[in-house]
């Protein structure tokens, strides 16, 4: 009698388990669909990842199930994307890798709450969201890393830990996940109030990713003038504030004309694109950069180190961009053949807050007669507004890019 008791009582806990699975694997892929609208839209407008807030449901299974059924529901819920025609697209090896760091942070989500005795309190449930994100972050960093090749710059640390608003929208989708948890034992039918929910953060990341590219030049990913202009002004402000400094240099390719003429505007697209990317591997991640048109750059430098004179340590900085600029070698595709444009070179003035001007508009201003300064000393030259004898280059910038065959 004991042992059919108990044959019963297991019988009763598997039944249980996989209504939940049932009911988690089917709300996911509602989910899915209902959200297939913005999905599309998502597509036709922005290139930028899809977000598809899966978490909600196989976090709650990680704090409900047995790690066997959790990761059932995970594999069952994140792979439904994938089966979709613009999901395909994705490699198989990279989406088991996904699939892999989302089991794997259920399984640490369920440690954590068994750690703490189980049960749906509020501090397993925390302990439980923070392992799921130290472990899924983790594994994505990591893999960033090891995967950058050896020959470009380390990527940054926005690169491979995303933005705080990325955290912020991860952080919510747990929480929700924690109270789909919540609901699930108490009045599973109450689980579709939280489509709408659901279908509201996918708007705003849609909303957040129309802002970002309505802020970014296409060809450079940085920002663009106007974009540049109001952050910048906000950050001006700030060290208006609080009685700090701020620098800006402008920067213009010397000859760029030349590359379009000789190799066309697709390859002039690709130079830009290029030095956009020197440019930014020469600045702190929260300085801002930005291009001003054609093939002018400008970039603000808040808060520069005050244990140094202001205009030599811009000067370095500029000089360090410049010299950047100059050993850039950048491989186009092109109907001879593979060409390697090299040879680049530009000219740079600095200024800035407050020594040069106590607005954003005076402060641009003099960077940009300091531009014009270095571009009538022979180009491929830094000039520092406030430095009467800037030092000297230490090279001379060739006529025109010159390209060679690869």
């Amino acid at each position: 009698m004991v042992l059919w008791a108990l044959d019963l009582r297991a019988l009763t806990v598997v039944r249980s388990d996989v209504v939940l699975v049932a009911i988690l694997c089917g709300v996911g892929i509602l989910h899915t669909e209902v959200a297939a609208g913005i999905e599309r839209l998502h597509r036709r407008i922005t290139k930028t990842p899809y977000v598809d807030l899966s978490s909600v449901w196989t976090f709650a299974g990680a704090v409900l199930l047995p790690p066997a059924w959790s990761t059932l529901v995970a594999i069952v819920v994140f792979n439904h994307l994938w089966l979709r025609p613009w999901r395909r697209q994705v490699p198989v090896y990279k989406q088991l890798f996904s699939t892999a760091t989302v089991v794997l942070a259920c399984h640490a989500a369920a440690a954590a709450v068994r750690y703490l005795g189980g049960g749906l309190e509020l501090a397993p449930l925390a302990l439980a969201i923070l392992a799921y994100t130290t472990v899924n972050t983790a594994l994505v960093v990591g893999a960033i890393a090891l995967s950058a090749p050896t020959t470009t710059p380390r990527p940054r640390p926005t690169e491979m830990f995303g933005r705080l608003d990325d955290a912020i929208l991860e952080l919510s989708t747990l929480c929700l996940g924690a109270v789909t948890a919540v609901l699930l034992i108490s009045k599973p039918w109450h689980l579709v109030l939280m489509l709408p929910p659901l279908v509201v953060l996918h708007r705003a990341v849609l909303v957040r990713q129309l802002e970002e590219l309505a802020a970014t030049d296409s060809k450079t990913k940085l920002l663009n003038a106007a974009a540049w202009h109001v952050q910048a002004a906000r950050e001006l402000r700030r060290a208006q504030r609080a009685g700090g400094t701020a620098a800006v240099l402008m920067m213009d390719l010397d000859h760029f004309k030349s590359v379009n003429d000789l190799y066309g505007h697709l390859a002039g697209d690709e130079v830009l694109g290029a030095v956009a990317d020197a440019v930014r591997g020469e600045v702190r991640d929260h300085d801002l950069v930005g291009r001003f048109g054609g093939e002018e750059f400008v970039v603000l430098l808040p808060g520069l180190d005050s244990e140094h004179p202001g205009p030599t340590e811009l000067h370095t900085i500029a000089e360090r961009i410049r010299h950047r600029i100059a050993t850039l070698t950048v491989a186009i595709d092109t109907p001879d053949g593979s060409l390697t444009i090299d040879g680049l070179s530009a000219s740079v003035g600095g200024a800035s807050y407050p020594g040069d001007g106590a607005s954003l508009e005076q402060v641009m201003k003099a960077a940009d007669n300091a531009l014009y300064a270095a571009k009538r000393n022979g180009r491929n030259a830094v000039h520092i507004a406030a430095m009467a004898t800037p030092p000297a280059t230490p090279t001379t910038a060739p006529a025109a890019p010159e390209a060679a065959a690869s």
